[in-house]
């Protein structure tokens, strides 16, 4: 798990929620137990302060090892946090006091006795609030589905990613990660929201989050990548979108499909038959489309390694390519070329706005004399492992 800036802050932040909220919650409840009396609103906080410390460092530490991925890891985290903080700081408060005779099962259950709001207070905290909290910081959950962009970082190893159709050249990590986090800036500049899956460092091809999954409506399809190195890269963002509330279908073995390969335009979908899909990969997903109303049209993919390496489309339908990377253009309705190789992909942000490499800015002016906005990114790092703009995110809309 990448430990980054943005992970420490939410879980500092989830944290300090969830500490307040037990302070107040203990609080109250020896306040109104006791008679009311004034003066344990001010006592009761100093007399935990142990107890409190440590739930705040559990709970950050759980925040940065994964514990709010999910609910029930947030779960789990508020309980360690609770009991161990509560017992530690409690136990050692009672040290400092003469417990002489006093056997340890009393001891124990005093303890607990006195902590039991402590437990459930913080418990609670962290499993809603200190979960909110962490994922609204974190980009990991929305606030309404609606314009959801999910990405995944980089991997650590991301120079062994694979390599078909072009040389390999040598790869800056340093500089990958900071094109990354452009390119999801540049994504939330634009009114997407990015919410990122977990990312994995011995999955080098992982940050091509596109490959894993397929979104029709709000039906995700998982994919059976054509690589084995990637099969288990649709793991962790099965659950993602699981978390986000969207039915999920799958494609299985001995099917293969990379969502590289799959171009919606209106009601049809293009499908390249290539390297990495194959035709049982694609006759289950037209099983999969045509329920939901979709027309599936296969397309011949030698030249590239995707079909959204050669193609793409543009918001009124338009197909987008290089030619020397396009079997066959006459499969598409409508076909316009396009003058550099790495001016082939777009990602639609808005009806009038595109975004692109920044390697391709003959294609970028072409684009713009259409009458389309155009933002441009720099992602040559990942273009030297045959990725592009559209590799890198997948709408949810």
């Amino acid at each position: 798990m990448k430990i980054t800036p943005r992970r420490v802050l939410a879980s500092l932040a989830a944290a300090a929620v969830v500490l307040f909220i037990t302070m107040d919650a203990n609080s109250l409840a020896f306040f109104l137990s006791n008679g009311m009396k004034t003066e344990l609103i001010y006592q009761v906080p100093v007399y935990f302060l142990p107890a409190e410390l440590l739930l705040l460092v559990l709970a950050f530490l759980g925040g940065i090892f994964g514990g709010y991925s999910n609910r029930w890891l947030a779960l789990a985290t508020g309980v360690v946090a609770s009991v161990v903080g509560a017992f530690i700081g409690v136990f050692i408060q009672f040290s400092t006091q003469p417990i002489d005779g006093v056997p340890f099962d009393v001891l124990l259950g005093a303890i607990f006795g006195q902590s039991v709001v402590l437990i459930t207070a913080a418990t609670v905290a962290t499993v809603t609030a200190g979960y909110w909290v962490f994922n609204r910081i974190a980009g990991k959950a929305p606030r309404a589905l609606g314009q959801v962009a999910l990405v995944r970082a980089p991997a650590a190893n991301l120079a062994d990613g694979l390599v078909t159709h072009i040389r390999r050249k040598k790869l800056d990590l340093e500089k990958a990660n900071e094109q990354w986090d452009t390119y999801v800036e540049t994504l939330n500049a634009c009114g997407w929201q990015t919410v990122e899956v977990d990312p994995r460092d011995d999955l080098a091809d992982s940050v091509f989050i596109e490959d894993t999954v397929v979104m029709l409506g709000k039906t995700a399809v998982i994919t059976s990548p054509g690589a084995d190195a990637r099969a288990e890269e649709v793991i962790a963002t099965e659950q993602k979108v699981r978390e986000l509330g969207l039915k999920v279908e799958r494609i299985s073995q001995p099917g293969t499909l990379d969502g590289g390969d799959v171009l919606k335009v209106g009601g049809t979908i293009y499908v390249g038959r290539g390297g990495r899909t194959n035709g049982e990969g694609i006759r289950q997903f037209r099983a999969i489309a045509s329920q939901l109303g979709y027309t599936v049209v296969a397309v011949p993919v030698t030249k590239a390694l995707h079909l959204k390496t050669a193609v793409t489309a543009l918001p009124d339908g338009t197909i987008i390519g290089y030619p020397p990377l396009v079997d066959n253009s006459e499969l598409f309705p409508r076909f316009q070329p396009v003058p550099e190789a790495h001016g082939t992909a777009v990602v639609v942000l808005a009806p009038d706005l595109l975004l692109m490499s920044a390697a391709a800015p003959k294609t970028a002016v072409l684009l713009q004399d259409l009458g389309y906005n155009v933002v441009t990114v720099d992602i040559s790092e990942f273009e030297k492992l045959e990725g592009c703009v559209t590799c890198l995110s997948v709408r949810v809309r």
